[in-house]
């Protein structure tokens, strides 16, 4: 029986911002290459002769080709990165890359490389959806390329447990007694050495760092001097990290729902749940002026409808067909139509079949946001966010003390926090050296816009503003609204801001409210 339970939270909840599988599920799917063999065409490889440095890779010349004979506006190429960056001349690897062309040529100032959010994001599906994601203004001003960071996807794929492994994983129930508390440890030591085992030195090289250094051979590859980026989620880290890496080398960014880059793993994790629970509170206050809302009385009494449906599925009393649902199908069903104001309406419709004693909508939505078709994963998103978080910050956090830590949880979110409580014991058993912390101020880059959203589920309010002002030449978007990130989101105000800078290089004074 497939199950999707507070185990798999562990893996994705904290820092679980894949705005890409979320923002767009319910909407598009986006081109993965996952085409028969007769319709795609081959994609040359790089040749790199190595040296002691960088340069052969810096100057190596991408070779885009259509990915397929079926479509030649997706282009497809590889980049060679090398595996460690102290040793070049080591191992090798090749990330996945894809360009959208403009959509009007005549209109074309300039490559915009994006990433999504994650980690275990893929840019490679975002670039192919650009017209949905970033809207025909930018489709048409701008190359669009995406990239799968190391570790994701097609670029060098992380591989930690076969599929049946992954899904005995997250079978297991939410931990409440002393043996499943017990369990949390075993399993998390477990999910490490396998991660360790079958990717070998691999999952010691996908860290946020490296992946930035990847995006500036990218840059170079592409004949850029410097990088026009739009970075969203987790995207906006990888951004506001390049910017102290390369400052000289930013060109024109924009952070969409950005990051707090100082805060360590239990504030992250605490916030998020904040975030989480305000969206909820949100969103019943909107239902409940609609005549098809389920849930009655006011905001408290809507909120607490909500409760105790998670609490009869906790109990296995809701079911989707032949299948038990748990918290977490109940967790990603609930908080995935929360990232998008425009996809409440879903929201309402799953919860009024849910309390109706249906679970299959929950089911649905879950399997999006995961990943997953059935018994198998469609990509290694999952074990990538839990290798790359652990290596960034590898808190290790045990069951024992989640228990110290759960009144916490439960106070920032009585309805979601006792899940997102058990994310962190995730990293046990990865044995990763705590890196030496990066201050990041971006000192001597051009000027980057940050937006936040009040009500942003994902990335809190104060996530932006912190990281606004943490960059020296930061400019803040304020928008007050509801649902994850600010851009092509319904907000005229944001994404007139937002097409003026990219457009016409026109950067704000102050911040912007929205």
């Amino acid at each position: 029986m497939k199950k999707a339970t507070t185990r798999i939270v562990a893996l994705v909840a904290v820092l679980a911002l894949v705005l890409g599988t979320i923002a767009t599920a319910l909407v598009v799917l986006w081109p993965s290459g996952e085409e028969t063999p007769e319709t795609l065409k081959p994609i040359p490889v790089p040749s790199i002769e190595q040296t002691d440095d960088l340069t052969p890779f810096m100057e190596q010349e991408i070779q885009f080709v259509p990915c397929s004979t079926s479509n030649d506006d997706l282009e497809c190429a590889w980049l060679a990165v090398p595996l460690d960056y102290a040793d070049p001349a080591g191992t090798v690897i090749n990330l996945a890359v894809n360009r959208m062309a403009s959509r009007d040529p005549e209109k074309r100032i300039g490559t915009l490389v994006v990433n999504p959010g994650g980690p275990g994001g893929s840019g490679t599906e975002m670039a192919g959806s650009v017209d949905a994601v970033l809207g025909r203004t930018l489709a048409s001003a701008f190359d669009v390329v995406g990239f799968d960071p190391r570790g994701v996807m097609k670029s060098a794929a992380l591989d930690c447990y076969s599929d049946a492994d992954l899904n005995a994983y997250v079978d297991a129930p939410t931990p409440t007694t002393a043996a499943e508390i017990a369990a949390v440890d075993v399993e998390a030591k477990k999910l490490a050495a396998a991660c360790l085992a079958n990717s070998g030195e691999l999952a010691r090289h996908v860290s946020t760092i490296e992946a930035v250094k990847d995006m500036d051979v990218l840059r170079a590859a592409l004949g850029q001097e410097k990088l026009d980026f739009y970075g969203a989620s987790y995207g906006t880290k990888l951004g506001a990290t390049y910017a102290e890496l390369f400052p000289a080398r930013v060109g024109k960014f924009v952070l969409d729902g950005g990051m707090d880059p100082t805060l360590e793993l239990l504030d992250l994790s605490l916030g998020q749940a904040k975030g989480f629970e305000i969206a909820l509170r949100s969103y019943v206050k909107s239902c409940q002026t609609k005549s098809d809302c389920p849930l009655t009385g006011d905001v408290d009494a809507g909120v607490q409808q909500v409760r105790d449906l998670l609490d009869s599925i906790e109990k296995g009393e809701l079911k989707a067909g032949d299948e038990v649902l748990t918290s977490g199908d109940a967790f990603y069903g609930i908080v995935t139509p929360l990232y998008r104001e425009s996809y409440w309406t879903f929201l309402t419709q799953v919860l009024t079949l849910a309390l109706d004693g249906d679970g299959s909508m929950l089911l649905y939505l879950a399997d999006q946001y995961l990943g997953r078709d059935g018994e198998s994963f469609l990509n290694n998103s999952l074990e990538a966010s839990a290798v790359i978080n652990c290596l960034d910050d590898p808190t290790y956090v045990t069951a024992d003390e989640v228990k110290d830590y759960l009144p916490r949880f439960e106070k920032a979110s009585p309805t979601f926090g006792r899940v997102l409580a058990w994310g962190l014991t995730s990293c046990q058993g990865f044995g990763f050296p705590k890196p030496e912390k990066l201050e990041i101020d971006g000192a001597g880059a051009a000027p980057i816009l940050v937006t936040a959203t009040t009500r942003d589920p994902a990335t809190p309010y104060a996530w932006g503003v912190a990281l606004a002002e943490q960059l020296e030449s930061g400019v803040l978007i304020s928008r007050d609204g509801d649902g994850h990130i600010a851009y092509n989101s319904g907000n005229t105000c944001v994404d007139e801001a937002v097409d003026a800078y990219f457009l016409d290089g026109k950067v704000p004074t102050d911040t912007v409210t929205c």
